[in-house]
């Protein structure tokens, strides 16, 4: 068994995060996204991992490395366009050979890992093997038309979707898919949708089993995803203690302090990380936030948010909740007169002022 992990794309809904890095690589609870498919096939006992990305840029490859850090070998399959999931299996067919194979979609997220639907799909004797999660907007993903028990096809974003099921962003495969990759069409927007090389291996015979997730499982496709994959994390995460806290500040509930990190007559209220270096003073960091490394909040309050490296966050007057900050981000309090609102925002950035 391989595991094929997808992590090339544009990332539009996440702009403009994503203007200047891989939206693979944003960090969820201080890791990035693509470190947890990575270690769901590690914990899986798969040795050799492709890796599909954008053939423009090397991003991926220096974050990530040849594997090393997690015992496998890790191999780059570069991809010159976003021309759809199908395509990525397509191209991977030399690195796949004949082998079974996991497809991850490596800004996804599930708690459990993937090792029960590998057995599921070995004990089961299928060409395919679907995970399906119930959603609310089934629109935005395949769905899946099951009859007795069955898939008869696979519908790529239905207007009107005729089940409340998505196919999550994991699938397991025979070497019979690249049969089916090759022989359907683009779709209308020209990409070649994996919805339709299931629907062509059904069609033709061939075996489709499927499994839902009855955990949760994230696509971490849209902000609000983000910080709702961040709440989820953190909900399991363990304390650990290693930066110093002073007599004047309280650390209540599930936290990690990072080494290096100072909590000054603060307020920290788990579950939450706090990076390396970073210094919380005169603050309050509330549930479900993640803060990164070398950050300094200031006589401020920050809740249920990710915040990046590097961060200034000063003298904010009304509390930052649901927000997102890349690094290098500074939110400070507007000085001299007059008294003013002062943005610098990039291409598609969201504000909202009170």
């Amino acid at each position: 068994m391989k595991a094929l992990i997808a992590s090339g794309g544009r990332g539009t809904r996440l702009r403009p995060l994503t203007h200047t890095q891989n939206k693979h690589l944003i960090p969820i609870a201080n890791k990035p996204i693509l470190h947890y498919a990575i270690e769901a096939a590690v914990d899986a006992g798969i040795k050799q991992i492709g890796i599909v990305c954008n053939s423009d840029s090397s991003e991926v490859q220096k974050a990530i490395g040849n594997g090393k850090h997690w015992g496998v070998k890790i191999t780059y399959i570069p991809q010159k366009a976003p021309l759809g999931l199908a395509h990525v299996v397509k191209i991977a067919q030399k690195f796949i050979g004949k082998d079974d194979f996991i497809f991850y979609l490596g800004d996804n997220m599930v708690v459990g890992g993937v090792k029960r639907f590998i057995d599921e799909f070995e004990k089961s004797d299928c060409n395919c093997f679907l995970t399906l999660s119930k959603v609310k907007d089934p629109e935005r993903f395949g769905v899946p038309v099951i009859k007795n028990n069955k898939i008869v096809r696979v519908e790529e974003k239905p207007k009107h979707p005729k089940s409340e099921f998505a196919v999550a962003g994991i699938y397991i495969y025979d070497h019979h898919i690249f049969e089916a990759v090759k022989n359907i069409k683009p779709s209308a927007r020209g990409e070649l949708e994996i919805s339709d090389a299931h629907t062509y291996l059904i069609q033709r015979g061939y075996k489709v089993g499927y499994s839902e997730i009855t955990g949760w499982w994230k696509d971490t496709g849209k902000p609000t995803d983000l910080l709702e994959a961040n709440r989820l994390i953190l909900d399991n995460i363990q304390p650990k203690m290693s930066g110093h806290v002073d007599k004047a500040s309280t650390v209540a509930g599930k936290v990690i302090l990072e080494l290096g990190t100072k909590i000054i007559n603060s307020v920290v209220r788990g579950p939450a990380i706090i990076g390396k270096n970073a210094v919380i003073e005169n603050s309050y960091i509330g549930p479900f936030t993640s803060i990164g490394n070398d950050t300094v909040i200031k006589n401020s309050e920050v809740e249920y948010s990710i915040v990046l490296r590097d961060c200034k966050i000063h003298d904010v007057k009304i509390r930052i909740e649901g927000s997102i900050l890349g690094n290098d981000v500074e939110i400070v309090d507007a000085s001299g007169k007059p008294h003013v609102h002062r943005f610098m925002i990039g291409d598609q950035s969201r504000v909202e002022v009170a």
